[in-house]
């Protein structure tokens, strides 16, 4: 899921220098002769989706989850349109405002009526206090593990109360962990993570259910061919959702160096933080004690008032240095056009201060420390200079 750039808000000045410009993300891929030559076997094969390859990768990535059943599908918004499915039409489902637009699209598409819950200020996950009013009149809770971080499931759970499923849009999640020490993909009804490119595991595109119910899992590995069950006699309406056995053999590759580029990834992170931790008015997310995150992307709010100037000034000082960022998740989602009705959005106020207030930087597996520590410069100096910036 990738999300849509606000570079055209903030208007770049010439660069000040002429050093290579550090993108916002960028996929971290590995092609060597193993994967090359299994490529090439598969495209003379003329057996280009549901082939063996997209098998192995389901069994591996259960495997390293510590699931019962993963589905690989075309993309993660296809597997959450399926995992939805399976709760009917006409139902209410929550979502958090502060999310990526297809959080709420699954639901719209599903004919369900979307109610939207408002963002722990910390965490900047759905917030179960938020949603505990409606999620025990609701069909269905979807949770988002935000910028990787894991949603608290368990309080979700007693949000929602016993009849109502918990779903997880997992887009960001792949590799984190849940405070207990569990994998992500291990809770809820089903998880449900993307492998665009812009994501820690990436197989070019596609995306993962993972779920404990044998009976979902059956009706998604139906589901995402065209609900057909193999004797063309379609159970339901389904989609084309099959993951292509290219993008399976991307992503079993990729997941095999996974958990070197997880590490690194947090070691980047780590590097940002000691870097920046001591400048006023920048808040980084918080995880949970015992919860690992994936970092899909590293945000960060910015106070004016103690910054010394707002995101749009710090994202001017950025691209001066040919440094990407941007703005997550801005309009959040109850407000987009898409979403207005007749009546007045709902009161989120901590999803409308994050998607006032949120600024990416710039953050991939394989991305140099000396790049960091170049964002981290011209950081710094937008707190220094401050209100200069800001007009």
């Amino acid at each position: 899921m990738t999300p849509v750039s606000t570079d055209a808000a903030t208007p770049a000045p010439s660069r000040t220098d002429a050093r290579p410009p550090i993108p916002l993300v960028r996929p971290t891929t590995e092609p060597d002769g193993v994967l090359l030559s299994r490529m090439d076997d598969v495209l003379r094969s003329g057996m280009l989706t549901n082939g063996a390859w997209v098998r192995r990768f389901e069994e591996a990535a259960a495997e390293y989850l510590g699931v019962r059943h993963v589905v690989a599908v075309s993309n993660c918004t296809a597997g959450l349109l399926l995992v939805l499915r399976s709760i009917g039409r006409d139902k209410d489902i929550v979502v958090p405002g502060f999310t990526f637009m297809a959080t709420g699209h699954v639901g719209v598409w599903n004919a369900q009526r979307v109610r939207f819950a408002d963002s722990d200020p910390r965490t900047w996950t759905l917030d179960p206090a938020s949603c505990a009013g409606t999620a025990p009149d609701a069909d269905a809770v979807v949770g988002m593990h935000t910028f990787g971080t894991p949603c608290d499931v368990d309080a979700l759970r007693r949000a929602a109360g016993s009849r109502t499923p918990v779903v997880l849009d997992a887009a960001h999640g792949f590799g984190s962990r849940y405070p207990d020490g569990t994998m992500v993909g291990g809770k809820g009804l089903a998880e449900v993570f993307s492998l665009s490119p812009t994501k820690p595991l990436s197989a070019g595109e596609g995306g993962l259910v993972t779920t404990g119910d044998d009976s979902l899992a059956e009706e998604l590995r139906i589901g995402r061919d065209y609900g057909n069950p193999g004797d063309y006699d379609a159970r339901f309406v389904g989609l084309n959702a099959r993951m292509p056995e290219l993008s399976a053999l991307v992503g079993l590759s990729a997941l095999e160096r996974f958990p070197y580029w997880l590490e690194r990834r947090t070691e980047l992170v780590r590097r940002y933080r000691h870097n920046l931790d001591d400048l006023p008015g920048l808040a980084f997310q918080d995880v949970p004690e015992g919860a690992r995150s994936s970092y899909k992307d590293l945000g960060v709010q910015v106070d004016p008032e103690a910054f010394g100037t707002d995101r749009a000034g710090l994202a001017r000082v950025l691209s001066a240095d040919g440094i990407s960022s941007r703005f997550y998740f801005d309009p959040p989602l109850h407000r987009q056009t898409a979403y207005r009705s007749e009546t007045a959005p709902p009161a989120l106020p901590v999803t409308d201060r994050l998607a006032a207030r949120m600024i990416t930087l710039p953050l991939y597996s394989h991305m140099p420390e000396h790049d960091v520590d170049r964002v981290c410069d011209a950081v710094r100096r937008a707190h220094v200079d401050g209100p200069a910036h800001a007009v």
